[in-house]
């Protein structure tokens, strides 16, 4: 008795797993998944090309961002920011300029406005 449920379990174990190799070989394949674009690189004159209050771009930690549409709303007056537009601000964004660092609130706004990442030079 046991034997004859062995073989019973065996054969429609390998009914099962040929219907399913069967069933994949009659469907479309799909498509091959793309690659993720590169992300975008920029030099230095790129950034510094972007340097004014109404196209504002800047490199922090080796990515830039363009913080044009964030400068209206940053708590500061534009004129503190604006120096660095255009610039390498690692800096002046770990800082203030007054020895205090951003908040993590900053740290959590930067992504959303990433631009791409600063070529080695």
């Amino acid at each position: 008795m046991m034997r004859k449920l062995f073989l019973l379990g065996t054969g429609a174990f390998w009914i099962v797993v040929l219907m399913v190799w069967a069933g994949a070989s009659w469907l479309p394949s799909l498509p091959e998944q793309a690659l993720p674009p590169t992300e975008k690189r920029f030099t230095l004159d790129e950034v510094a090309r972007h340097a004014s209050l109404g196209d504002c771009w800047m490199a922090i930690e080796r990515t830039v961002y363009d913080l044009t549409r964030y400068l209206p709303e940053h708590p500061s007056r534009s004129g503190i920011v604006e120096p660095w537009c255009g610039k390498e601000a690692t800096e002046a964004y770990r800082t203030k300029m007054k020895g205090r660092p951003h908040s993590p609130e900053a740290d959590h706004l930067l992504p959303q406005y990433r631009v791409g990442v600063l070529e080695e030079p």
